[in-house]
């Protein structure tokens, strides 16, 4: 199927040729036509899989048949990078239509973003913290909207933006189209599926449940004072074009930016404690290639939209799998070969038993010299059977601990 068999706007199919893209990726091929229907869309879409043009396309074909009215169209998202991301591609399209598109997120004054509205826009694209704010202050009304797209739904979730959104959605007009994208489809997701749409029609593309076949996957096993160390000593011994490395907490990204700084990495730290011309230039600084490594929190782990990532470094395990998958999949994007290295300390079990469900496999230790043993809670279904005594004495090992 190719682009030109959608009824799209003939100008977004213009752009699409000057931008060579002619086949739509499985999300855009099941969305498009149903969100040109007006029909509210539930899908599950990994990030990476084109979902962005899934719900532009269609949605500024819909609002170029109507007149122009103020706020039409609202895409929620969780961080501001991907805001930013998506208002990237929203602008390009909007501006061959004769639209207008502006970005609402924290970080910045109040001012520009005010001038902006006063001038009025057809799309907006926010995060929604900041949203309620130019709500609360009277100078953000949706009485014609016709369109809401919520991106990355799990991980608004995640973030705790739940109430918020549910704040909106008052204010929002109940006769409306609502597309809903979530990497997962968790329980908790449900509830607020069922309060925002309206016999949706289901969507499941792009989305996995393990990394793809061309990350190769590894652990090390590690005491906590050592990763540090030991990561200097991968980096020193392998070759990273781009990596992006994982941590939980916002001062240890620092911290462990700073150790790479001093060691003569170009690295440079991604988190959301950093003003947004900070992390902006962040980003910038690490798609140009001022820097190869950028050391982040999970904020960085969706939305991040960069092909040549080589390595991924989970220097702190991630807590579930779902998190697991998508820091992983920052690498081998494009059908490239990517490199994912998951630090585990013996206090890690239980999220590493996680880990291994859910892809189904024991992932491959490499260890060495001086390592600590890391038993894992999981085996697979077969090696239970045949060593049942063994993992039996495994529990109580993993008790006494």
């Amino acid at each position: 199927m190719k682009f030109d068999e959608f009824d799209l706007d003939p100008r977004c199919l213009s752009v699409l040729n000057q931008m060579e893209i002619e086949t739509p990726t499985p999300i855009q091929e099941a969305a498009i036509p149903v969100a040109l229907q007006g029909t509210d869309v539930l899908a599950t879409a990994q990030t990476g899989t084109g979902k962005t043009l899934g719900f532009v396309l269609p949605a500024l074909s819909r609002l170029a048949q109507e007149k122009p009215r103020r706020n039409r169209m609202l895409v929620l998202a969780p961080t501001r990078e991907l805001c930013i991301q998506v208002e990237s591609v929203v602008n390009v399209f909007a501006r061959a239509l004769k639209l207008s598109s502006m970005l609402i997120y924290g970080g910045v004054g109040f001012g520009k973003q005010n001038a902006q509205l006063k001038s009025g826009c057809d799309i907006i694209v926010a995060t929604p913290g900041r949203l309620l704010d130019h709500m609360g202050r009277g100078s953000l009304r949706f009485n014609d909207l016709e369109t809401l797209v919520i991106d990355e739904a799990d991980r608004m979730l995640d973030m705790g933006f739940l109430p918020d959104i549910r704040q909106i959605l008052r204010h929002l007009p109940k006769e409306r189209q609502t597309m809903f994208f979530s990497a997962t489809f968790a329980p908790a997701l449900e509830s607020l599926a069922s309060e925002m749409l309206h016999e949706p029609e289901r969507i499941m593309a792009g989305a996995v449940s393990c990394p793809v076949d061309t990350v190769k996957q590894v652990l090390y096993p590690v005491r906590t004072e050592e990763k540090s160390g030991l990561l200097l000593k991968l980096l020193k011994e392998t070759e990273v074009e781009a990596a992006v490395i994982f941590l939980r907490t916002k001062e240890r990204t620092d911290r462990l930016a700073k150790t790479l700084k001093k060691s003569g990495y170009k690295a440079t730290a991604l988190h959301g404690d950093l003003p947004q011309q900070r992390r902006q230039r962040a980003l910038t600084g690490f798609r140009e290639g001022r820097y190869n490594i950028l050391v982040a929190t999970d904020v960085a782990a969706r939305g991040l939209d960069i092909d040549e990532i080589s390595h991924v470094f989970n220097y702190d395990i991630p807590p579930t799998a779902d998190d697991y998958v998508h820091r992983v999949g920052r690498t081998a994007r494009a059908q490239r070969e990517g490199h994912a290295v998951t630090f585990v300390t013996p206090t890690d079990f239980n999220a590493l038993g996680t880990i291994e469900k859910a892809v189904g496999r024991n992932l491959p230790r490499e260890t060495y010299p001086g390592a600590p043993r890391i038993l894992s809670i999981w085996s697979p279904p077969g090696a239970r059977k045949k060593s049942s005594g063994r993992g039996r004495t495994g529990k109580r090992m993993l008790r006494r601990r």
